[in-house]
């Protein structure tokens, strides 16, 4: 029985995926829950996983090819068992004459040593008489980027005249220059990082976007933060941030100034009854904003959980269309790598954007005397076209007043 394979369902806003890596071949058993192939959109990189044991019985669409939602992009034959020991020679085990420049001392190395090969890696490797144990690699997978990188880093210290290195496409770095010490190197945006950059360009063409500012005597909250940080983790499990304070108290200011909260629709304004907030987390592939939903409803070891999850899930690869997917209200944190002041842009269709920055010591006054004191820069990007100046500035000045207060975020004022 052939049971398809398909591309799992993108979202509305994401329209296609490029296929990266087969980790499976034709003929190949499979076990239902295998990752077969990683696919990466403008918002993530997914993997898509055998639903029924088998035997991978055909690939339709190969490794860098663009692929739609619930598209079929291979097979696997339930009923059959695998030959691929009949058909081709484990690829663990490289012989002689599949590999000529490879030392029959290899022929030692375990099965969980070798890096593992894609079949147009494979190819190439072949193509080429390549000791696979000589290419370097990052991961435990050898990449056509890795054998382009060994083939021309082989080229430059030999000049090898039997050797010609296959033509480079679009998806893998191409070098310019080599002249002297001055090298240049072309590398082709990721879908995420195109997406990013087509996003933002919308967002300065689409909106009248401003920026306006403040400070916080961050004080008050890391007293309260210092003092309970130990007891709060023991009980709740999770760290005491600063994070939760400033979504708490954005969101008691978005429901004093609901148009924040709001985004445009054509010749209409959206006011949306619920507060969605977006927080912006560094992930290895650029900053995505997974979103916190109903945040208002939350406790703040609920939103700190939250946070660290989304975290962790971006650095591993593991957010879901449903975790980037809407959102109302975005919060960044440029302070963590050190910005003190910055103009965020807004993340569409979403009408505004909360900049946060890092705390330094400030020389203020306070009665009539100099002290200093812990201060952060705030920054609210907006959109001009619903949202008016007066709007914008109180708005900041009551996540101030909430924050240099800490009461008000218990009283809700």
């Amino acid at each position: 029985m052939l049971v398809d394979i398909k591309v799992p369902v993108l979202a509305e806003s994401v329209a296609e995926a490029t296929l990266l890596s087969w980790q499976k071949r034709v003929g190949e058993q499979v076990n239902r829950g295998d990752n077969l192939i990683d696919i990466e959109t403008d918002k993530v990189t997914l993997e898509v996983a055998a639903l029924n044991d088998g035997v991978i019985s055909e690939i339709l669409r190969g490794d860098g090819e663009t692929v739609g939602s619930d598209e079929v992009i291979a097979r696997i034959d339930t009923k059959a068992k695998s030959d691929i020991s009949k058909s081709a020679p484990p690829i663990t085990e490289p012989t002689q004459q599949s590999l000529p420049e490879m030392d029959t001392k290899t022929t030692e190395v375990s099965e969980t040593d070798l890096p593992k090969l894609s079949p147009a890696v494979r190819n190439m490797v072949k193509e080429h008489k390549l000791n696979i144990l000589e290419i370097a690699t990052n991961t435990d997978r050898i990449t056509k980027e890795d054998v382009l990188r060994h083939i021309e880093e082989s080229q430059t210290a030999s000049q090898p005249e039997s050797i010609s290195t296959p033509s480079v496409t679009v998806e893998v770095p191409v070098l310019m220059s080599s002249i002297g010490d001055r090298p240049e190197e072309k590398v082709p945006m990721t879908r995420l990082r195109k997406r990013v950059a087509e996003r933002l360009l919308d967002a300065q063409h689409e909106s009248a976007i401003l920026t306006t500012f403040n400070e916080v005597n961050m004080q008050p909250i890391m007293d309260i933060r210092n003092r309970y940080k130990d007891e709060f983790e023991k009980i709740h499990s999770t760290k005491l941030g600063f994070m939760s304070f400033f979504t708490r108290a954005g969101i008691e200011a978005l429901k004093k100034f609901p148009v924040i909260n709001a985004s445009v629709d054509g010749d209409n304004i959206v006011y949306h009854g619920y507060f969605d907030i977006g927080i912006a987390v560094s992930s290895p592939k650029g900053l995505v904003v997974p979103v916190v939903r109903d945040a208002d409803s939350l406790s703040l070891a609920n939103i700190e959980s939250q946070i660290r999850s989304f975290g962790e899930k971006a650095r591993n690869g593991k957010l879901t269309m449903d975790d980037l997917t809407g959102g109302t209200f975005t919060i960044t944190n440029g302070g963590t790598f050190g910005s003190l002041l910055s103009t965020p842009i807004i993340n569409p269709p979403q009408s505004a954007i909360l900049g946060m920055h890092a705390i330094k010591d400030r020389p203020v006054a306070e009665n009539g005397e100099v002290v200093i004191r812990p201060i952060m820069n705030l920054a609210l990007s907006y959109d001009h076209r619903i949202i008016d100046g007066r709007e914008a500035v109180q708005f900041l000045v009551s996540i101030k007043q909430q924050l240099e207060d800490p009461a008000r975020l218990l009283l809700q004022l």
